[in-house]
């Protein structure tokens, strides 16, 4: 059977929100990055059904588009000045950097996804002739699941280097509970001197309602909130914010005044053993 968004998950399917924010920004005549496949997997998903054509973006929406133009230049930055031969993309969903940056000779990533997502993923990647630019495994599995570290040792990598951690548009999906289980499994593979990158936390109770929105946000569960970083640094970490104004400052992107100031991204350095 053809993979198809349809066999995606509620979460799984907000990859092709990105996907069609990334497709615009690489079409602009100014863009932040280029992601020549985002065009393919949204053709190849159809038109979407979460809002009509031409609708106007409330500020929420806006602030969320924003945002993914500016965390995908961001990680993709941070990531390839990490120098880490080892690089792990947590729920990558539809992220092509490993076909699309230019990482170091050795290097390795492995993109953690569930069945459905990868399954298309391959599809659209393999019907465009893409090729990646390092050593790419693409490894099934459920970061619920408790066994997804074991499996991702079994598959080569190494808990003993230095390793790029991502986990974009992740957390906020994931309880509490949840969210500290996977940033302690996290832990237990990081070398010192391993990295983090991930968004800040939010209090998903003061989101706005915005009814266009609502098949994102109600899926929203907040993970560790506003105190993400305070946990990382009680756990081994020592971390790093940049407010996404301040991103978008540096990035040419300025944001209105106020806006941006308390959304963002975390840099978070392992500075004790797992």
């Amino acid at each position: 059977m053809t993979p198809t968004p349809d066999t995606m998950s509620p979460v799984s399917r907000t990859a092709l929100s990105v996907a069609r924010v990334r497709a615009y920004e690489s079409g602009r005549p100014d863009p932040l990055f280029v992601d020549p496949y985002a065009a393919e997997f949204v053709a190849a998903a159809g038109p979407p059904t979460e809002a009509p054509e031409g609708t106007r973006l409330s500020g929420l929406a806006a602030m969320l588009v924003m945002s993914i133009m500016l965390r995908t230049r961001f990680y993709d930055d941070r990531l390839t000045a990490a120098g880490a031969e080892q690089v792990v993309l947590l729920a990558a969903g539809l992220d092509t950097r490993a076909y699309r940056l230019d990482w170091p000779v050795g290097t390795r990533v492995w993109e953690l996804d569930l069945p459905p997502v990868l399954a298309f993923k391959e599809q659209v990647l393999d019907s465009a002739g893409a090729a990646p630019k390092c050593e790419r495994e693409a490894l099934a599995g459920d970061l619920l699941d408790p066994g997804w570290p074991r499996r991702l040792v079994e598959a080569g990598f190494d808990p003993q280097r230095p390793t790029a951690w991502l986990a974009e548009g992740l957390v906020v999906y994931f309880d509490a509970e949840q969210a500290a289980g996977l940033l302690t499994a996290i832990g237990s593979l990081s070398a010192p001197g391993s990295r983090l990158l991930m968004e800040r936390g939010r209090d998903v109770s003061r989101t706005p309602h915005d009814p266009t929105l609502a098949h994102v946000t109600e899926l929203w569960q907040g993970g560790l909130g506003p105190d993400t970083d305070k946990w990382l640094d009680a756990h081994g970490w020592s971390t790093r914010t940049t407010s996404l104004a301040e991103a978008g400052d540096t990035y040419g992107r300025p944001l209105s005044d106020g806006l941006g100031r308390t959304s963002g991204f975390i840099e978070a350095v392992r500075t004790a053993a797992g």
